[in-house]
């Protein structure tokens, strides 16, 4: 069994790589720009499944460079899921919390309506769409706040700045479950294969890390874990303007994708602690 995956140096691309089975194609090999190229990747290797772990995911970025969001969030996808769809073999594709708009405070199921409130968001939000529209075995895994030892993500910057500062300003009111990449990618997996048999499970699910928190108690967390003797002020989002609005409520509910698949929600503070230990 093989399976192909989008993405070879981001946090879950990384993680995929470590697992049997995976072709994992960079950007050298598989340019998202370019979905066409994709598309061709697809039904030239004809793997068993496909996995796209790739996407642009610069969120401030994004909102000056729309075009090439787009292009790599949405029309790549689109022409990746097609082709999964033409040779009959499941597609998982990775989404984001950022879907959402952050109202309220319950766990957002994957069948509540999306209200994006930046470009980053939209541009996934037209990926999944397109996605649902071509068909086929497919599941869209929405996921939040991926953390792991490699690419950049919100522990490792927390580290970073931890290590030359005193005290760091950290938003209180953005809250959702921070998780593990390797978790991610081990779900995607599971998911791949079970779709060969089970095509019946195909559609939208969420899995984020438990217990959810704030970004000021999972940076916190961080430097209790690694002994730094950084303070964290808690602060309100609107006291750390950013180029792209975030979403204040990352919680998913991510029941279903146990109930159909079997995949828990991971702790992060046991893979938290694990990782800075190794570090």
């Amino acid at each position: 069994m093989t399976i192909l995956a989008f993405g070879r140096t981001g946090q879950v691309a990384t993680e995929l790589s470590y697992l049997p089975n995976v072709m994992c194609f960079g950007r050298d090999d598989a340019d998202l720009t370019d979905p066409v190229a994709c598309a061709k990747l697809v039904e030239t290797h004809r793997p068993r499944a496909v996995i796209n772990a790739a996407a642009y995911t610069n969120v401030d970025r994004a909102e000056v460079e729309e075009d090439i969001a787009h292009l790599v969030n949405a029309e790549a996808p689109k022409a990746i899921a097609q082709a999964c769809a033409d040779i009959d073999i499941p597609f998982v594709h990775i989404s984001t919390d950022y879907v959402f708009d952050g109202s309220g405070h319950d766990p957002w199921p994957p069948d509540a309506r999306p209200f994006p409130l930046n470009t980053y968001g939209r541009t996934k939000l037209s990926g999944e769409n397109a996605i649902s529209e071509v068909g086929g075995r497919y599941v869209i895994l929405r996921t939040s706040w991926v953390f792991s030892p490699n690419g950049e993500n919100f522990v490792k910057s927390m580290l970073r700045l931890g290590a030359t500062r005193d005290e760091l300003r950290i938003v209180a009111d953005q809250v959702g479950g921070p998780t593990p990449a390797r978790d991610i990618a081990l779900a995607c997996h599971t998911i791949a294969k079970e779709l060969m048999v089970s095509p019946g499970k195909a559609g939208v699910y969420h899995l984020s890390g438990t217990p959810d928190c704030s970004r000021a108690d999972f940076a916190r967390e961080i430097f209790t874990i690694a002994q730094m003797p950084c303070d964290v002020e808690a602060i309100l989002t609107c006291e750390f303007p950013t180029p792209a609005d975030r979403p204040k409520n990352s919680r998913l509910d991510c029941g279903s994708l146990e109930q159909r698949f079997g995949i828990s929600r991971p702790n992060w503070h046991s893979y938290l602690q694990a990782q800075l230990t190794e570090c």
